[in-house]
């Protein structure tokens, strides 16, 4: 059984920059597209971009250009770089692991395509 632990996060100023990182633990997710989604307190959840278990990465429009996704299999970890962050980008992030191995999915975004969840980690950004 799975479990992803997240680090990273913390405070820190509009503009700045911030790496959070979810390592597997129990089962390697190598060959599974990882997720990364956001909520902010009252909101919805929110994709945030995710990264295909052939390396290819994904970004939501509102990150796009500002955050980066990799993955060090090798490791089992997977990063967010965040970078010209903004006091919207504030919220909960998590990781997650798509359901199904070595597939390439037409939509990333849907929360429910997901089966393992990391902790969740703060992020807060102050102007």
């Amino acid at each position: 059984q799975v479990q992803l632990v997240q680090s990273g996060g913390g405070l820190v100023q509009a503009g700045g920059s911030l790496r959070l990182s979810c390592t597997a633990s129990g089962r390697t997710f190598s060959g599974y597209a990882v997720g990364w989604f956001r909520q902010a307190p009252g909101r919805e959840r929110e994709f945030v971009g995710g990264i295909s278990w052939d390396a290819f990465a994904y970004y939501a429009e509102s990150v796009k250009g500002r955050f980066t996704i990799s993955r060090d299999n090798a490791q089992n970890t997977v990063f967010l770089q965040m970078n010209s962050l903004k006091p919207e980008d504030t919220s909960v992030y998590f990781c997650a692991v798509f359901s199904k191995r070595f597939y390439s999915a037409s939509d990333y975004t849907r929360s429910s395509d997901y089966n393992y969840w990391g902790q969740g980690t703060q992020v807060t950004v102050s102007s």
